[in-house]
């Protein structure tokens, strides 16, 4: 490698409360080594570097760089652009390396989920398919906590953290007022896994504790048990709250929204999901004669930087600065990984997994996590998520009142190459 190459470092996919902690931990390893000579941010993703909008991050400064670590969303502006396979889509990646080429780039660093770290792969392959000399690394992120080969994914204890807590106390509400209000369904993330919504299993401390019920992508779900279950603990305590992933599905694998037209599909092909707790909130007022109310987080869930878990913040600057240091230790084509140690108590270190592996791959909950009647979880679930939610970050409070977040300048670097795109 040559002394001294630049490195870029982006960000894909769905924001998260820590993917710029993790960012942080990639710029500060890398300036701080003294074997990286700049460091470029892309300005929204891979979109980024094909538009030849990248900037320098080092001109910021360290302060601001530092700040990342208790920055929600993607600071550098993130993107869900799906590149195709190397036959159908390669003038984009001989596009990528181009830019890599113009700027002597030599370390590229990808913070995001499947899509992102198969498109990691397939550049790392045009470049050792054309001599190019790269290093390209993976840094895991996601709230959905669904990539394989890491025990958990950064974004995913503070998401549990905010979700847990939401429950909480809006069923501190629903207990205050189960006279009137008698029912309240919580909407979460999750498409395909449900790790978000056993999170908020964490609240239920006591079988009185919200939320009562829970509701999973992994369990079939079938209206009439459903409403069974509404009515079974109606009867019991008087109210009942039900904590629901966005991506449930039936008997036979569809979700459950399919035929409200409450879904599309995004650029990746995957399908916007949301309006479950809609469609519940109906099921139970015809069906079990109660009046039911839901709440849909939405976004928020993803960027709370203000709830964040200090442990997730953590592990997200790590995973950030393991990848650099990998790099620049001769490792090419991997993504860093959190390896969850056995024990009575919580340790975490690092590992790697290929990129084409993680990229075809996708961890669901496990049987052993979910309660036998699938309406909630076991005792095996929140062990698992527990550590993963503990400490809170601090951030900085203005004399408004409210959160102090960093802002990057984000100036392009004078271009190199033709427009493109």
């Amino acid at each position: 490698m040559t002394a001294k190459a630049n490195a870029v470092v982006a960000q894909s996919g769905g924001p998260t409360a820590v993917i710029n902690a993790s960012v942080c931990g990639v710029v500060q390893q890398a300036l701080e080594s003294g074997r990286v000579g700049k460091v470029f941010g892309a300005i929204n993703g891979i979109l980024g570097v094909l538009r030849e909008e990248i900037f320098d991050i080092g001109a910021e400064g360290k302060r601001k760089v530092n700040e990342l670590r208790r920055c929600p969303a993607a600071a550098f502006g993130s993107c869900r652009y799906k590149l195709g396979s190397l036959d159908e889509n390669r003038a984009d990646y001989e596009r990528i390396l181009e830019v890599f080429s113009a700027h002597e780039i030599r370390y590229f660093f990808y913070a995001g989920g499947n899509d992102s770290m198969d498109t990691c792969d397939k550049v790392n392959r045009l470049a050792a398919e054309t001599g190019y000399e790269l290093t390209c690394m993976g840094v895991p992120k996601t709230i959905d906590n669904d990539l394989a080969y890491t025990d958990h994914c950064p974004g995913y204890g503070s998401v549990a953290k905010y979700v847990a807590t939401c429950a909480m106390e809006a069923g501190k509400d629903t207990e205050a007022l189960y006279t009137t209000d008698t029912c309240t369904i919580l909407e979460v993330m999750g498409r395909n896994a449900g790790w978000i919504a056993a999170a908020t299993g964490l609240a239920a401390r006591t079988p009185e504790d919200a939320p009562h019920l829970i509701y999973l992508p992994e369990s079939a779900f079938t209206f009439e048990k459903f409403v069974r279950d509404v009515k079974e603990v109606h009867q019991r305590l008087g109210r009942v709250f039900i904590a629901v992933g966005e991506g449930i599905k039936d008997e036979k694998g569809q979700y459950v929204t399919a035929d409200s037209g409450s879904f599309s599909k995004d650029s990746f092909g995957h399908q916007q999901l949301g309006g479950v707790a809609d469609m519940l909130k109906v099921v139970i007022e015809k069906e079990v004669g109660i009046k039911a109310r839901w709440n849909k987080l939405g976004t928020n869930q993803r960027s709370a930087m203000h709830f964040a878990s200090q442990t997730d913040v953590d592990e997200a600057w790590l995973c950030g600065a393991t990848a650099v240091r990998q790099a620049l230790a001769g490792v090419n084509g991997k993504m860093v990984t959190l390896q969850r140690q056995d024990g009575d108590h919580y340790e975490c270190t690092t590992g790697l997994a290929e990129l084409r592996d993680v990229a075809n791959g996708e961890k669901k909950v496990p049987p052993e996590y979910i309660h036998p009647a699938g309406n909630h979880i076991t005792e095996a679930m929140k062990d698992y998520v527990r550590p993963l939610v503990q400490g809170q970050v601090r951030v900085k409070i203005a004399a408004d009142g409210l959160p102090v977040y960093v802002r990057f300048g984000r100036r392009p670097v004078p271009p190199r190459c033709a427009t493109y795109m």
